[in-house]
């Protein structure tokens, strides 16, 4: 149904989320993140109730561990759950319930999850994790587009893929990178969820650090200009 990539950037403290799924609006119900505290992703028979919970509960300073300890207590739909969480020191924890269904598994390594239920294949998470890896180096956002476009590749959600979001935090407490698509039909043929998403994010990535000075500085020049004075010439 949902595969996701949670991560923090060691390099930076970078908090994100990629992910895709066959329902509508994934970026409205999965996805959770919080400026130095955490990233968590709810999915499968998912309750986006768990997500703030969970987001509180890091704040507090339990550990990702404890949180899944603690929502189990709570949470009668445990089972049904997928719930992935990284926090701000890059500690990692995963929960795929038993009534999730297959394809379903996660993959944990430093700093990161890729996680996923109802798969295409038994390679997407493999194929997620080859491409977290592969990508080392590259811009943070860069790397979750690539996990998320390889995932799809191997298989993806088994219904395909209507809705995706590529979110970002830094410091601030918004988003440094909010990129969703809410709806694309699934059509023979046409761009699916995930090309758009990326189409999106390749526009918008050389905006990055416009967006992260203009808030302290008003004043300066537009958009277009900008890019343009980096040699980038916008085309729609």
């Amino acid at each position: 149904m949902t595969f996701t990539v949670v991560a923090r950037d060691k390099a930076s403290g970078l908090l994100g989320i990629a992910q895709s799924t066959n329902p509508l609006s994934v970026g409205a119900r999965c996805p959770f993140i919080r400026a130095n505290v955490g990233a968590v992703s709810t999915q499968a028979y998912t309750d986006p109730g768990l997500g703030p919970l969970a987001i509180e509960l890091l704040a507090l300073g339990y550990s990702p561990e404890k949180v899944l300890a603690e929502i189990a207590q709570s949470d009668p739909g445990f089972q049904y759950r997928q719930i992935g969480i990284v926090d701000r020191h890059g500690r990692v924890a995963v929960h795929t319930g038993n009534e999730a269904k297959d394809h379903k598994g996660a993959i944990m390594g430093d700093g990161y999850v890729v996680m996923g239920n109802l798969l295409g294949s038994a390679q997407v998470l493999p194929e997620m994790d080859r491409a977290w890896h592969e990508s080392e180096g590259q811009l943070f956002e860069e790397r979750l587009m690539r996990v998320v476009v390889a995932g799809r590749d191997a298989g993806g959600d088994a219904g395909g893929h209507r809705s995706a979001c590529l979110i970002t935090y830094d410091t601030e407490p918004y988003g440094r990178t909010d990129l969703r698509v809410d709806f694309a039909p699934k059509r023979a043929g046409e761009p699916d969820a995930v090309d758009l998403l990326r189409r999106a994010f390749d526009q918008y990535a050389p905006m990055i650090p416009y967006y992260k000075v203009r808030p302290h500085n008003p004043s300066m020049i537009g958009w277009v200009e900008w890019l343009r004075d980096k040699g980038i010439e916008f085309a729609d």
